[in-house]
């Protein structure tokens, strides 16, 4: 399934855009779940526009760039919503290569399992802070129609998985200090 090309056609379904925009959406609250570079975006366009389910108009921006305005089609939107309505089943647990050594850490010595741990508890601790700083600008729950209603529900998941896994990493980082 071409999992970028939904993500693509949610994005022009709220407004249209221009790749480097759709590229930057990657870049900011996408970005906390999912990923895309420029050197995928640009050849999913491609294949949309083959498809008919978007379309561009080019725009002159000063004396001679030009940009192209990319903008969902009816056929895109059709397409889009019945993605959007579509279950789908639960993946297979991400690789975590962090957990991966975790399961293994019994030939470690306390100190170096310790470290890491640290580390990792660092780096989700800021991960936290981050996402925190996001919900911010939300004084409360957005209304369920609002375009806002699904960053507000992947972000509040992404702090509880955050501050979960936090507090995974406190428990044995305690217990190891304990031995």
């Amino acid at each position: 399934m071409r999992t970028l090309k939904y993500a693509i056609l949610g994005l022009l379904n709220k407004e249209s855009m221009t790749g480097y925009d759709i590229g930057k959406e990657f870049s900011k609250d996408l970005g906390e779940f999912w990923n895309a570079k420029h050197s995928q975006i640009y050849p999913e366009l491609k294949k949309l526009l083959d498809e008919g389910l978007i379309v561009y108009e080019i725009q002159i921006s000063g004396e001679v760039l030009e940009k192209k305005l990319y903008s969902i089609t009816e056929k895109g939107k059709q397409d889009f919503l019945q993605w959007l309505k579509k279950e789908e089943p639960i993946e297979p647990t991400p690789k975590d290569v962090f957990r991966l050594r975790m399961y293994f850490s019994n030939n470690l010595d306390v100190a170096t399992r310790l470290q890491l741990l640290g580390h990792q508890l660092l780096q989700h601790q800021d991960r936290l802070k981050h996402l925190r700083k996001n919900k911010e600008r939300y004084n409360s729950i957005p209304p369920l129609d609002s375009d806002n209603f699904g960053d507000y529900l992947v972000l509040d998941g992404a702090i509880l998985r955050e501050t979960v896994t936090i507090q995974w990493l406190e428990n044995y980082i305690d217990y190891c200090k304990k031995q």
